[in-house]
């Protein structure tokens, strides 16, 4: 049997994608829909039993009673942050470990249980049941979430796109709480407890196409079979199936040099290689041939060129470094201690966690900070509070072939000047009381957003290279989402100290994104100047012991 035949029909794949892109819309992340969800929680006065009875009860479908409500309901969203960035790890360890199916079932068990908890919150005594209800929809997500991403080579020659349309699934998947806000407001009251025994249908449909049309073990990737072809074993340190590869594929798979046409043969026309897979064998490859041949110093060994003409016909890895100006694969040969200790990791990861705090933050508090910079004007407050929740999950699906451009024509310092520069002028807009200048930064942040998140990806792929890519990625993810705590203490702050006024802490969290934006951008800019240096160093060496031809 060979690897193409053991591959799903047509039509079952493109079934797979599409209930993984539904499921998403549903249930990758809701939460961050709480900008629309909060007026709901107050209109069925969740948490209202806080307040001091002695406050006079006039609080409307937008605005809580008290501060201490006020509180209480974000810090259900600050919760749900941290759990949804946390438990990357997790879950993609339980993915490697035991395939999509039992992660995307143990999602819609995770998400059943939030719906029903969230159902019959109002009747649970012996813990917190919104918070918990709430904390294990953040829970779900990733599951749920994480478990499709395999799906993208079902279709390698389209996984980008299968890639942007589950990432704009998952950002639309805020709207949510949006449809049901209108519904709400519009409609008819649905109280939250018939809103999520609704709601239950999606975790039984995750369950149904896991256990029915999904694929059991993860859609193999160019990389995985080079890792096959190169090293014997299969992705579980188990000897590779003989009908895994064709007899000529093992002939060849002990030279590391032939590795890459023993993956193409072996994977048929149905495997072809996508950008970044490419790029990891290409630069692998890169630094074994020229450490072999010159044992040079790994920084100098990445800038020789090797030619793998069967994945592509001419040679990529200068243009890749190129490309990144000069950054690609600058630690992909440190190992996970050294990447962690490295500015590289340290810089970003603290750019990471403002940047996650500044924009949870004003997810959170969108409706407060309005009605302190508009002086309390309702109308306004509303408006621009409404508009926010409709921009949110419109923005990640308009934003992705932006993205997709930005990333493949500039630099990495030149996109990090980008993140810098649109982070400042989002918080600057965000301390104006001008309307324009409010929606503005609004439609900024919208499209920031997945911007952000996809870049940081992309560096973490470009700089540490995809043997740690999971435990870099995941572990700056996570660590901001511990951090997130901070929006509670920045929430008390504004709340007790500052009396409703946002401006203080925007202004911190403004001064603190110049600072390490720029200090990140100090660093990439003075290892660019110093690669292209020993870059000009090595081909002056060369030159010079090149033999003169007679």
């Amino acid at each position: 049997m060979t690897s193409e035949q053991s591959i799903p029909s047509l039509s079952i794949r493109i079934l797979q994608i599409s209930s993984a892109i539904i499921w998403c819309l549903l249930a990758a992340g809701p939460v961050f829909g709480f900008a629309a969800l909060k007026p709901i929680l107050i209109a069925e006065h969740i948490y209202e039993k806080n307040c001091d009875l002695k406050v006079n009860q006039t609080g409307s479908l937008a605005t809580a009673v008290c501060a201490e409500q006020d509180l209480s309901l974000n810090f259900l969203f600050t919760v749900a942050c941290m759990v949804t960035n946390i438990s990357a790890l997790p879950v993609g360890s339980i993915l490697d470990s035991y395939g999509p199916r039992v992660t995307g079932i143990i999602g819609s068990f995770i998400l059943a249980l939030a719906a029903l908890t969230l159902k019959y919150s109002s009747y649970i005594t012996l813990f917190d049941g919104y918070l918990t209800g709430y904390t294990l929809l953040a829970l779900a997500g990733p599951f749920v979430f994480i478990s499709c991403f395999q799906l993208a080579n079902s279709f390698p020659k389209n996984s980008g796109l299968i890639l942007a349309l589950l990432t704009g699934a998952f950002d639309s998947s805020s709207a949510v709480f949006l449809i049901y806000r209108i519904i709400y407001t519009s409609m008819s009251k649905i109280s939250i407890e018939n809103f999520f025994t609704v709601y239950l249908i999606v975790p039984v449909f995750i369950l149904i196409c896991q256990l029915s049309i999904m694929p059991s073990q993860s859609y193999k990737t160019i990389g995985t079979l080079a890792k096959i072809a190169e090293t014997g074993i299969d992705e579980t340190g188990k000897p590779i199936d003989h009908d895994l590869l064709l007899p000529e594929d093992r002939e060849i798979q002990s030279t590391q040099n032939n590795s890459s046409s023993a993956i193409m043969e072996a994977a048929g026309e149905y495997y072809q290689p996508t950008i970044s897979e490419t790029t990891a064998l290409l630069i692998r490859r890169s630094s074994s041939v020229a450490v072999a041949a010159s044992r040079r110093e790994s920084v100098i060994s990445r800038y020789s060129v090797v030619s793998v003409k069967s994945v592509y016909e001419h040679d990529k890895d200068n243009e890749l470094i190129s490309a990144s100006g000069g950054v690609f694969g600058i630690m992909h040969d440190a190992t996970i201690n050294q990447q962690f200790l490295s500015q590289w990791f340290i810089l970003m990861t603290l750019f990471t966690t403002i940047q996650m705090l500044r924009i949870n933050y004003f997810v959170a508090t969108v409706k407060s900070q309005e009605l302190y910079l508009y002086n309390n004007n309702e109308i306004i407050a509303t408006a621009i509070n409404q508009f926010f929740d409709l921009a949110l999950p419109l923005g990640g699906i308009f934003s992705i072939p932006f993205i997709g451009l930005i990333l493949d024509n500039f630099t990495t310092l030149s996109i990090l000047y980008i993140l810098t520069g649109l982070s400042l002028f989002i918080g600057v807009m965000g301390i104006l009381s001008w309307i324009p200048a409010t929606y503005a930064g609004i439609i900024v942040l919208v499209i920031y957003r997945p911007f952000y998140y996809t870049a940081v990806s992309d560096y973490c792929a470009k700089v540490f290279g995809y043997d740690n890519f999971g435990t870099i990625y995941g572990t700056i993810i996570a660590f901001s989402g511990i951090c997130n705590i901070l929006q509670q203490v920045m929430d008390k702050l504004t709340h007790q100290y500052f009396n409703m006024n946002p401006i203080p802490v925007n202004s911190i969290l403004i001064v603190l994104t110049a600072v390490f934006g720029f200090a990140l951008i100090g660093f990439v800019r003075s290892q660019e100047l110093q690669l292209k240096r020993k870059r000009l160093e090595l081909e002056a060496q060369e030159a010079t012991n090149r033999p003169i031809p007679t």
